[in-house]
């Protein structure tokens, strides 16, 4: 079966990816917008097409010959996403038509659509509308509301205020009830869906049982061990929400904006065609779910996170080329008998936990104040303790290329008045580590003279503990 797959550098994309490359029977594709993103490995096992779903010339090549088509594509980190949800799905379902793709599967949101209805929510509830539209394609729409695994949007949402808040005042949208799902089910969902013995368009609601989100914070800190204390009051608007989960959790401020928002509205399931239709799938319980996500996270295997896919990073109109910059701060240090692995292991064990070689407090300042202006600040941190790969998020950098034994390139995400990046580079027996800046305008070169002091302290004592540390046995 040739299987055609969009999103997979996504939190599910890369989760289904996977689940993909171990069935021998299926002929999988990738359709992607920038190969980069990809890690260099993966073009030995599939096809891969370059593009996005606006170039219909693209998409044409794309789904070409294709039996089954995964739709994983969204644009909410874009100010018109609603408008361009649209586009992108008719522009898929119409070329899916003219190619003679049989089936088109789609992951949305659980809810209806009403007066209290989110944009977020009714963009996705449009989207699968609209690939429903189409009466020679079938379109099986899975719709899935708060899932739980590992890097989740939810899941480190509720595990992050429930870790950090002893005591959270929490406004009434806590009481909002919510059906959630373990995030290995979600997948079992979408991987049955390739063979689902049925003809016509379904609408497949899936989730466990209903909660609220005050529910759901409780029984994580049990499983935890913690105990918390939820003081409900009758206020905080959903703005003063989003900058709440802005400070508190990983997720920048129009992510958690979105996802309030939707809090409004009740997302539970309305069908079903889960039991109907996928009797062999029985969905973990909310307690399961989440000592899964949590082993997953202290045993350093947490396959893919919500910021895998986040930013304009891969959109090439949108990134400068590291050749652009015109301001850099390099060092060098010799490595004299120390072996470039070690190095190598070295720097790429940089941030999250592990902190970033010296004046971590610094770094820790700048990310409060990324974070109050509505970036992503260091919360992020690291998806696993060692090992790094393409698209990975790093804090608030990004990670746009690496290289084993020999380089690591980051690409900055938090807020600037240019195009930042760091990279680590082992050469002829030294490393070479370089900060490179492209200025916006005069801003921009203000902020990076009136940087350089910092810079000349910080930078220099990173290589210095990089090296240091590569000694140690």
């Amino acid at each position: 079966m040739k299987v055609l797959l969009t999103g997979s550098t996504g939190y599910i994309g890369r989760r289904l990816k996977q689940k993909f490359l171990e069935d021998k029977n299926i002929d999988l594709r990738l359709f992607v917008r920038n190969k980069k993103s990809l890690s260099s490995n993966i073009s030995k096992n599939v096809e891969i097409f370059e593009g996005d779903t606006f170039d219909i010339e693209k998409l044409k090549l794309a789904l070409k010959d294709i039996d089954v088509a995964y739709y994983l594509i969204h644009s909410l980190n874009k100010k018109n996403y609603k408008d361009l949800d649209k586009i992108s799905a008719q522009n898929f379902i119409d070329i899916a038509k003219e190619c003679g793709v049989k089936r088109v599967i789609y992951l949305g949101g659980l809810g209806v659509k009403n007066d209290n209805t989110s944009k977020h929510l009714l963009s996705r509830i449009e989207t699968g509308e609209v690939l429903s539209s189409c009466e020679e394609v079938q379109t099986i729409w899975i719709r899935a509301g708060v899932i739980i695994g590992s890097g989740s949007t939810s899941f480190e949402i509720i595990r992050n205020l429930t870790e950090k808040l002893p005591v959270m005042t929490t406004p009434k949208w806590v009481y909002t009830k919510a059906q959630p799902i373990a995030v290995d089910d979600v997948l079992n969902y979408l991987y049955e869906s390739l063979s689902l013995d049925a003809k016509e368009n379904l609408i497949v609601d899936i989730g466990s049982e209903e909660l609220s989100y005050r529910d759901m914070m409780e029984r994580t800190a049990n499983v935890l061990g913690l105990k918390r204390f939820l003081i409900p009051v009758p206020f905080l608007s959903i703005s003063l929400s989003s900058y709440w989960l802005n400070i508190f959790t990983p997720v920048p401020f129009i992510v958690a904006k979105a996802l309030i928002e939707g809090l409004k509205s009740e997302v539970t399931i309305q069908n079903n065609n889960a039991k109907k239709y996928y009797p062999k799938i029985n969905p973990l319980s909310f307690e399961d779910s989440v000592e899964k996500a949590i082993s997953e996270i202290k045993n350093n295997q947490v396959i893919s996170r919500w910021s895998d896919n986040w930013g304009v990073v891969w959109e090439k109109e949108h990134t400068h080329e590291i050749s652009d910059a015109i301001f850099v701060d390099r060092k060098i240090e010799d490595l004299k008998d120390i072996s470039s692995q070690k190095v190598f292991k070295t720097f790429i064990s940089i941030g999250g936990e592990n902190g970033w070689f010296d004046y971590t407090f610094l770094w820790k300042v700048r990310g409060l104040i990324d974070k109050m202006i509505g970036g992503v600040g260091l919360h992020r941190g690291r998806r696993v303790e060692n090992e790094l790969r393409v698209g990975d998020s790093l804090d608030f950098w990004k990670v746009i290329d690496v290289e084993d034994n020999e380089r690591l390139l980051l690409l900055a995400q938090m807020k600037l008045p240019g195009t930042a990046w760091l990279e680590f580079k082992i050469e002829d027996s030294k490393l070479i580590q370089s900060a490179y800046f492209y200025p916006k305008g005069v801003l921009g070169r203000l902020y990076w003279y009136c940087l350089i002091p910092v810079h000349y302290f910080v930078f220099k004592n990173m290589i210095k503990n990089i090296i240091q540390n590569a000694k140690k046995p």
